[in-house]
């Protein structure tokens, strides 16, 4: 049964090296060529926690506002999603005022959308676009989501604001 064990651990640990590796070359390939407005680095030298910094899209309310996320990777991932909250406080119908994402492809199946071709550029990629396109079907905020969808004017103008307030 000993054998067994060692057999097993040997297994996992080589199959957490690849994803490690995996995660490695993502994060490389972030520093190197990372996507418009999107920066992303290792906190405290931790490869499995990263801080990733979102420029608010033009012709956007966000439009000239810095974002920033908190980003935590587990050992398990790509087979689960990253855990991103933002640490700056965003006025949208799909963000809690605790920074949580309301978004699908941060969520596992069957509800959620994660996959595991899915890459962290793709999914910074994809929050930037939400602030620039909010989904007001599937809000966590819904009272924002009402004023996104039926006085937009007054939605964009406390948008506005508030990154100039908070992401500047």
């Amino acid at each position: 049964m000993k054998t067994l064990d060692k057999h097993l651990y040997f297994l996992e640990n080589i199959s957490m090296q690849r994803e490690n590796n995996r995660l490695k070359r993502e994060l490389m390939s972030l520093t190197k060529t990372p996507p418009e407005g999107i920066a992303c680095y290792q906190k405290d030298d931790n490869l499995n926690h990263l801080i990733t910094t979102i420029m608010g899209p033009k012709d956007s309310p966000y439009e000239g506002g810095l974002f920033k996320l908190d980003v935590k990777i587990e050992d398990s991932y790509p087979f689960e999603p990253p855990r991103i909250k933002f640490i700056t406080p965003v006025y949208h119908p799909n963000i809690d005022t605790s920074g949580r994402i309301c978004m699908d492809l941060l969520k596992m199946p069957p509800k959620g959308g994660w996959n595991p071709t899915l890459t962290l550029e793709n999914i910074f990629v994809a929050v930037q676009l939400l602030l620039s396109h909010p989904n007001p079907d599937d809000p966590v905020m819904p009272n924002i989501a009402n004023e996104y969808r039926f006085e937009k004017c007054e939605f964009e103008k406390k948008a506005r604001k508030h990154t100039q307030e908070y992401a500047n």
